[in-house]
């Protein structure tokens, strides 16, 4: 644990601090209610610091295990990468704009709420899939691993189709644009990754 701490500071207080403010949530209904992402109060100028808040909290414990999975596989080796601040910058910013694309879709609807740290997640590991396209990854219900790239590629069209035609309460949007959003700020902080991406795919085709 030491180990991870210093090497990845910034992975990991963000892992922990997620982890003990969604299970405190979990039995703290006020702490829900100022927490979670209420688009309508957002689009009118209030509770902006929901943007970031509802980030650090979960649905349920499912909800909260999926995204800490995801994160804890993808985050600790991005920040090794990228850098500490780069991580929190990325981490904290697109868990911002993953949101903005709600609000605006929400803006008039009283009763929705949104939460959860999917958007910020999403582009952890969109950005890692800059720096390694072609790490193996296993999709259920895929029986074998695919190339990250492959995935992300489907992950995109997924979400994007979800987004306009599903209704189970997922929030796609926070996860298309989350990705999308890891994809640029990467680029942003490191041009050179897009030339390093390219010779990526290139050097798997070619073997």
């Amino acid at each position: 644990m030491l180990d991870i701490l210093n090497e990845t500071p910034v992975a990991a207080v963000i892992f922990i601090f997620t982890i003990v403010t969604s299970i405190y949530a979990f039995n703290n209904e006020t702490l829900y209610g100022k927490f979670m992402l209420h688009p309508y109060s957002v689009a009118k100028g209030k509770n902006l610091y929901q943007l970031i808040s509802s980030g650090f909290i979960h649905k349920d414990w499912s909800h909260l295990i999926f995204n800490m999975l995801s994160y804890y596989f993808f985050a600790f080796n991005l920040e090794k990468i990228i850098g500490h601040w780069q991580f929190g910058l990325l981490y904290i910013v697109s868990l911002i704009l993953s949101d903005l694309p709600t609000v605006q879709r929400h803006k008039d609807h009283f009763w929705y709420n949104s939460l959860g740290a999917s958007g910020a997640v999403c582009a952890v590991v969109f950005s890692f899939i800059v720096f390694a396209p072609l790490t193996k990854m296993i999709i259920f219900p895929l029986p074998i691993p695919i190339p990250a790239v492959i995935y992300g590629f489907l992950f995109l069209i997924y979400t994007s189709y979800a987004g306009r035609k599903s209704n189970d309460g997922i929030n796609h949007d926070a996860h298309f644009y989350g990705a999308i959003t890891g994809v640029l700020i990467t680029i942003i902080l490191y041009p050179r990754a897009i030339a390093h991406f390219i010779n990526s795919i290139s050097a798997g085709l070619a073997s």
